[in-house]
């Protein structure tokens, strides 16, 4: 078993992991999930040092385009959270001018102020 073992079969399931669909509801669960996997990458990928034998330098180069294509579903997972986001905010402010509609007016509609002495 050479070094990059344990770090490919770790972005394999990290690639997995990302490729399933997952509603609202679970993702927290999942971005928990991701967040195990990838500080353990991260440990792994401490360990890797040269010199690489040609088995190792097989398995980074058919690691490359995972990596790539992990990072573009992390950013696409990473978009949806930041709508998420957005959308429940939207529907906070909503939500506060329904209850109470006329707490951003100002008080002095229709009235008169002198500023003479």
């Amino acid at each position: 078993m050479n070094r990059l073992e344990a770090f490919s079969q770790t972005t394999k399931k990290l690639h997995e992991l990302l490729q399933q669909q997952q509603n609202a509801e679970d993702r927290d669960e999942m971005i928990a999930s991701i967040n195990i996997l990838i500080e353990k990458r991260a440990h792994l990928l401490t360990q890797i040092e040269p010199p690489f034998t040609e088995e190792e330098k097989k398995t980074g180069e058919e690691l490359i385009p995972v990596n790539k294509e992990i990072q573009e579903m992390l950013s696409a997972l990473f978009d949806q959270v930041k709508k998420d986001v957005k959308t429940v905010r939207q529907q906070k402010t909503t939500n506060t001018k329904y209850t109470n509609p006329y707490k951003n007016l100002s008080n002095y509609d229709g009235m008169f102020l002198d500023h003479k002495k």
